[in-house]
């Protein structure tokens, strides 16, 4: 059994899946790399994960599906998954080769006592024609290099989340919590970091900069503009996280607890936000429906 899977979801994804793959398929055969090409119409993302699967057969596989977007993507990588823990890099990060072979490392020697459900690392902000590339550290968050659980768990600085980029979950924990990601909907990560937190009762963290997270693209997600446009599908991740889980049921962990709701609470906000933006008649509606 490998031990972890890394899914990379592409959709035309020419132009910079293969700088990705690269940045892991180094690691070598511990690790499972997982092409899920959504759809892809307009360029060879198809033929490049069949070429990198053929190349490359015990180590890449090449998924191919019809159009669901980046959650169904995502779906379909955990559903194929065979490693004991699953990650996601989006087609245009990638990850820094030395840091994720550390990781991998870890787990092999954490496994030998029974494993952990989530393991952490860092990520860098790589935002494109940036000087300074920020990174994100969680040392001032999280034991470092040990096994701990949320009671260990010191406070966050408000800028400071556990995101996709930065997380391993254990994939029988992904299927054991229901997971399932909804279909042509942006914003799916928020769900991903937020839903299984629950189920989550082990954790280890490692002070190391491990991914990439590009900024720049004109058509990306996280475009202000187009984030106007998409509001619809920022409220559905939104909804769905205020029905995934009845928060009052944590009092038992205080601090995951805080966690989330202070997560949910900036969700709320963003929402707030674009819709306010919006400033039509119809978005107010939205606003007060969401509230």
């Amino acid at each position: 059994m490998k031990i972890l899977t890394v899914a990379i979801p592409c959709y035309n994804s020419e132009a910079y899946m293969e700088k990705c793959i690269r940045s892991i398929l180094p690691v070598g055969e511990e690790v499972e790399i997982l092409i899920v090409d959504d759809g892809s119409t307009k360029d060879r993302t198809p033929q490049i994960a069949d070429s990198y699967a053929a190349k490359y057969p015990t180590i890449i596989r090449a998924v191919h599906q019809e159009n669901g977007g980046h959650g169904e993507a995502v779906n379909a990588g955990l559903c194929n998954a065979s490693g004991l823990y699953y990650k996601v890099v989006d087609s245009d990060d990638w990850v820094n080769t030395k840091s994720l072979r550390r990781i991998v490392d870890k787990m092999k020697e954490l496994e030998k006592t029974g494993g952990v459900d989530m393991l952490l690392a860092n990520f860098i902000y790589d935002k494109a024609g940036a000087n300074h590339k920020k990174l994100m550290r969680f040392k001032n968050v999280f034991p470092v290099n040990e096994v701990f659980g949320w009671g260990q768990m010191r406070h966050m600085h408000e800028t400071q989340y556990i995101l996709m980029h930065n997380i391993f979950y254990r994939t029988q924990l992904l299927k054991d919590c229901g997971l399932q990601l909804p279909k042509h909907t942006f914003y799916v990560d928020n769900i991903f970091v937020y839903q299984p937190l629950p189920f989550v009762k082990t954790m280890y963290y490692m002070d190391l900069d491990l991914y990439r997270y590009f900024i720049g693209r004109a058509d990306q997600s996280v475009n202000e503009s187009i984030m106007v446009k998409r509001v619809d599908q920022q409220l559905r991740v939104t909804r769905h996280m205020i029905d995934c889980q009845d928060l009052d049921a944590l009092k038992g962990e205080k601090k995951l607890r805080a966690y989330m709701l202070h997560y949910l609470s900036m969700m709320m906000a963003v929402s707030d936000i674009f819709l306010l933006l919006d400033g039509s008649a119809e978005a107010k509606e939205k606003q007060r429906g969401l509230w």
